[in-house]
């Protein structure tokens, strides 16, 4: 699935040639039928794109069968990918306050399928490798990399703390819509520390809750209907976070209420998405009561 030698030849050139003798193996092994039991059904997706000889109907007939599509828009060989979020919103907020990428190795952690990855290259980044533990947003990647075939960008099926330790490579790393599914944020901000040189940029977005106090809350259960988060923090408390974490010059860019502009059900990801998340009655709350979805946008330096 994953252009081996393609992978090796760009992480000899930006200094982490030792990394393939761990993360080769693992790569190989989430690539397959015993890592998940729909790999078959992606994969003979992937297979029918290089078979569809320019045809949109049979492009969109395949990409539909890697649903759901959660990050986008892409526009890619005649099909427009509608995905939930409109990740170019996003990017739009992110794009003015980067150092800029020109040249720059970059790590995108929880990567997704790869939109911002694609942007970030697009920006002149040198390299930029993501790493996303879901399977099939790996294979998405793969799907929209057959019709860009933009170099030097990889999607790999692997968590944070499977990449070797103390890299400090990376001139900058990315963060977004992470923090706030780890059970301890601090492990990993200063996980993210790691990855970087000396002066490089974190890029960092995530939750918060209002409040000018500083303090975390964690949702009994569901937060807008999410079952996998754990801390809400304020602004105060989450800068507090970085600057224990080792980071320096932090600067909030931006701080932003997600509307269902951003984020909905579309034909490319039919189940209930952010409308269903907030309370009919007063959309600033959650159905649980929580403050509606909040996101923030936060750069920081490793001296």
């Amino acid at each position: 699935m994953i252009d081996r030698d393609a992978l090796t030849d760009c992480l000899t050139s930006i200094g982490l040639r030792e990394w393939q003798d761990k993360l080769l193996p693992l790569i190989t092994a989430r690539f397959s039928s015993s890592a998940h039991g729909d790999f078959d059904t992606w994969k003979s997706a992937l297979d029918a794109l290089a078979r569809c000889n320019g045809s949109a109907d049979e492009s969109r007939a395949s990409l539909l069968r890697l649903s759901p599509w959660r990050k986008g828009p892409f526009d890619v060989g005649g099909v427009t990918i509608d995905a939930e979020w409109r990740s170019d919103m996003k990017w739009a907020r992110v794009a003015d306050f980067l150092a800029p990428l020109n040249g720059r190795n970059v790590l995108d952690v929880g990567c997704g399928n790869g939109y911002y990855a694609f942007k970030m290259r697009e920006a002149g980044a040198n390299t930029v490798i993501g790493i996303e533990p879901t399977l099939l947003y790996a294979m998405q990647f793969l799907a929209v990399n057959h019709f860009i075939n933009a170099d030097s960008v990889f999607v790999l099926p692997l968590r944070l703390h499977e990449l070797p330790a103390d890299a400090g490579i990376f001139d900058t790393t990315f963060s977004m819509g992470v923090l706030y599914h780890q059970r301890s944020p601090i492990d990993h901000l200063r996980q993210l520390r790691d990855t970087l040189r000396p002066n490089g940029q974190l890029v960092l977005e995530t939750l918060f809750v209002p409040g000018e106090e500083s303090f975390a809350c964690t949702p009994s259960e569901r937060y807008a209907r999410m079952k996998n988060v754990w801390l809400l923090p304020t602004v105060s408390e989450l800068t507090t976070w970085l600057s224990r974490s080792g980071f320096r010059d932090l600067r909030v860019v931006d701080k932003t209420q997600t509307t269902s502009e951003e984020q909905r059900s579309t034909p490319w990801m039919t189940f209930e998405s952010l409308a269903e998340a907030l309370d009919p009655d007063d959309p600033s709350l959650s159905v649980e009561g929580w403050p509606a979805p909040r996101r923030i946008i936060i750069t920081a330096m490793k001296p």
